[in-house]
């Protein structure tokens, strides 16, 4: 099998998998739905695409920063009539940092890198107020390997003060074993027994009618990577990569097709 890795980091975050009502959640850590969002975005996908190649891949996600949680209260006005609309609250996940991975066949995933680099609707990190602030791609997809050895072996990639405050914790003996350990999130095996559920494999992303599977999870942990080279990281921009509009039909139209997440 191959495994195509993606970096998930931003100031906010927001990986909900239920939402009621005015009360808008967040996960601890990224989503199936969302991160196959991102990569159907990626691609270009509209809303209504068919989602079951992708729904097909294995998915994990590595908790490398957890971040905090942050509550916001959101105010809004109907567009017609100007009436205010009830106060929602939402919650964010603020400066987390995330691998996630798919597995699956190569050359879809090949095919979703390729995307990746050069987005077709802008990624964003659950939400649409949340932009990554590192590239999302950490390396070409990894062929002949499985996503649980993938996981465990790409480098560590908290942000440098959070190394920082982890490795001062070590030396002064709070953290006496060193780093802890990092936490894994990843689908379980159908002849296994999950962990945990999440209703969050998705099977549509209508607008009309979203559709949600169950799926299984596997939790687990693993030791903190060797740390990737270092190097300046410079300010990213995600529109910088992002594909132009086709251009003009000729009847003058634009392709402006829905955004997938």
């Amino acid at each position: 099998m191959t495994v195509l890795l993606l970096r998930l980091a931003g100031p906010l975050q927001a990986w909900g998998s239920a939402a009621r009502f005015a009360r808008r959640s967040t996960e601890n850590a990224p989503t199936k739905s969302g991160v196959l969002g991102l990569l159907a975005a990626a691609e270009g996908r509209p809303r209504g695409a068919a989602l079951s190649d992708l729904a097909a891949l294995r998915f994990g996600v590595r908790i490398d920063q957890p971040g905090s949680r942050l509550r916001d209260f959101h105010t809004a006005h109907h567009a017609d009539s100007g009436k205010s609309m009830p106060l929602s609250e939402r919650f964010y996940l603020t400066d987390a940092v995330f691998v996630a991975g798919v597995e699956g066949d190569t050359a879809l995933l090949h095919r979703l890198y390729e995307a990746v680099r050069a987005p077709r609707f802008l990624p964003y990190l659950g939400r649409r107020s949340c932009p990554p602030s590192a590239p999302l791609d950490l390396c070409p997809p990894r062929p002949d390997t499985t996503l649980d050895e993938a996981l465990r072996t790409a480098p560590w990639q908290a942000s440098p003060w959070y190394r920082r405050r982890v490795e001062r914790a070590a030396a002064s003996h709070r953290i006496p074993d060193g780093p802890p350990p990092l936490d894994l999130l990843i689908d379980c095996p159908p002849a296994d027994i999950p962990h945990l559920s999440l209703r969050d494999t998705p099977v549509s992303f209508g607008p009309r009618h979203r559709q949600y599977e169950l799926r299984g999870i596997l939790t687990g942990h693993v030791d903190v990577p060797a740390l990737p080279p270092r190097a300046v990281q410079a300010p990213h921009d995600p529109t910088t990569g992002l594909r132009p509009l086709t251009p003009p039909t000729s009847a003058g139209t634009t392709d402006h097709s829905p955004r997938t997440s």
